[in-house]
């Protein structure tokens, strides 16, 4: 049977990604199934209506698509509004925030929606083609370095001028994720003098790798799925005792230490950005959690003393292009194994698509929503 893959427009403010970029729209296509769109979906990440192929469908309403695709995929999926409009057998695949606002997944339970979240695929091999928050904390971890460099009062590489030698800047990137490894590398690029520093010891060739010096501080904490373990208060305290030497050093500083629902660790005390030298910048890819450094406040650019400190909101989407292809691969190696010779089949014995369901068969199913679920309301299915 036909199925048809629904996106629409992105409502959540400051989001300029979309979920399908033409070249996606045309792989499913291919597959016999039907792509139905709303008008200027994705326009702001520049994809007009007209770059997406032909046999492509454009609805007249956003609630067209909601309420005649049967798999509708999104950039930030099931929004409360758009989960009235939605037909009550439909398949939602996207980035659907599942450690909040965890009441629609119990209407979206109730509705018989089977919901799929890009953030809960598994960290496994077979699973790197899907894995979103890698894609996209790459294109976080660039732009970090492009934002830091503009703000910054200084150049960041060696410049032998008639007025003189300019020194290098120097860089410290906290954190040797995808988004802290892409910072270093982009950071090396531009001419930086790069310092690396993660708590786990296996990140160490891989700052090495990319021209970076790596920042031994004496903390090690190797933790599950590829994180980092919490420190413990001895441990905090020996990190910050020997991170707040470097610092008054630094004249950029890019932290990027995340751990998918929870709060962002706090590695920066006020007290040590106060040692840091004026004309400093620090940016905060922790700062819609929390926050790795104390003074940061999500979405602002504060002075602290005479240090300036962002804290960026949703900084892929200001490379909505690249970004949204990116995305667009990921949901599609998705879809892909829903696929079987071309029928749309949801084969629950695949470990990739189990470990990322939230609901299915009119129950909240994934264990961990589930039980925060059960501790805060008792209302879980």
């Amino acid at each position: 049977m036909t199925k048809t893959i629904g996106f629409v427009k992105e409502q959540k403010a400051g989001e300029s990604r979309v979920a399908l970029v033409p070249e996606t729209a045309q792989k499913i296509i291919d597959l016999g199934w039907q792509v139905l769109m709303e008008p200027d979906a994705g326009e702001a990440a520049g994809f007009p209506n007209d770059a997406y192929p032909e046999m492509t469908q454009m609805a007249k309403r956003r609630s067209d698509v909601l309420n005649g695709a049967d798999v509708v995929v999104g950039v930030h999926a099931l929004d409360e509004a758009d989960l009235a409009e939605m037909r009550d057998d439909a398949v939602v695949i996207g980035m659907v925030s599942p450690y909040a606002d965890q009441q629609r997944f119990v209407q979206a339970a109730k509705q018989g929606l089977t919901v799929f979240s890009m953030e809960l695929i598994p960290r496994t091999t077979r699973a790197q083609a899907m894995d979103v928050l890698s894609s996209q904390a790459s294109v976080a971890g660039y732009k970090a370095v492009l934002l830091a460099a503009t703000e910054a009062p200084r150049f960041f590489p060696m410049l032998t001028t008639a007025a003189g030698t300019i020194r290098p800047a120097s860089v410290l990137i906290i954190g040797a994720g995808v988004a802290g490894l892409q910072a270093m590398a982009t950071a090396k690029r531009l001419g930086a003098n790069v310092t690396g520093y993660d708590v786990r010891p296996e990140t160490v060739e891989q700052i090495k790798s990319l021209g970076a010096k790596f920042l031994n501080l004496g903390v090690e904490a190797v933790g599950e799925g590829g994180y980092a373990r919490a420190l413990t208060d001895e441990e905090k305290q020996l990190q910050q005792d020997n991170l707040k030497k470097h610092l008054s050093s630094v004249d950029v500083l890019i932290t990027t230490a995340a751990v998918p629902g929870r709060p962002a660790p706090r590695i920066i005390t006020a007290d040590m950005v106060g040692e840091m030298k004026a004309g400093s910048v620090i940016v905060d890819l922790g700062a819609e959690g929390g926050g790795n450094c104390e003074p940061t406040e999500a979405g602002q650019t504060k002075m602290v003393g005479g240090v300036k400190v962002i804290g960026p909101e949703n900084l892929s989407a200001t490379v909505p292009l690249h970004a949204s292809e990116m995305y667009s691969r990921n949901v599609w190696n998705l879809l892909s194994l829903m696929n079987q010779e071309g029928e749309f089949v949801l084969n629950w014995e695949d470990d990739i698509l189990a470990g990322c369901a939230v609901t299915r068969d009119k129950a909240v199913v994934h264990p961990a929503v589930k039980e925060s679920l059960e501790q805060s309301t008792g209302e879980a299915s």
